[in-house]
């Protein structure tokens, strides 16, 4: 399923739902030919997303709401902050009148990297044990 977006009065598909898996986000391909396009990148996400809307039609849950464990919130919370302060200090420490080196980049960059690895390797999924 596609998201679309109002605009000035017509709708447009995004492109970067169409090409995604509906459970990990991750990037998928779609294949050419007859047949309905691609939703899931595995059959675990398949079946994870079939687990999950079982679960939200029990706790009567809309298709906008999530249930989240406070551990994996608070953890979620956690790297953003990283990533924000990662963000401030290199903006600081790149500011033009100081005349940054190469050094002072690549330092940036490395800082910026270690930050936001956490979250680009972070993947939700529902505990195994709350699933069934």
């Amino acid at each position: 399923m596609t998201k679309s977006l109002e605009i000035a009065g017509s709708k447009t598909e995004t492109a970067m739902d169409s090409s995604r898996c509906q459970w990990c986000r991750s990037p998928i391909s779609q294949r050419s030919g007859a047949g309905r396009p691609r939703r899931f990148c595995s059959q675990s996400c398949r079946q994870w997303d079939w687990v999950a809307r079982q679960r939200a039609t029990e706790l009567a849950l809309s298709e906008d709401e999530l249930v989240i464990a406070r551990k994996e919130l608070d953890a979620l919370r956690d790297q953003v902050y990283v990533l924000r302060c990662a963000i401030a200090d290199v903006e600081a420490d790149l500011d033009p009148s100081v005349d940054p080196t190469t050094q002072d980049f690549k330092a940036a960059l490395k800082w910026l990297l270690q930050a936001a690895k956490p979250l680009a390797q972070d993947q939700l999924h529902p505990s195994p044990s709350r699933a069934a």
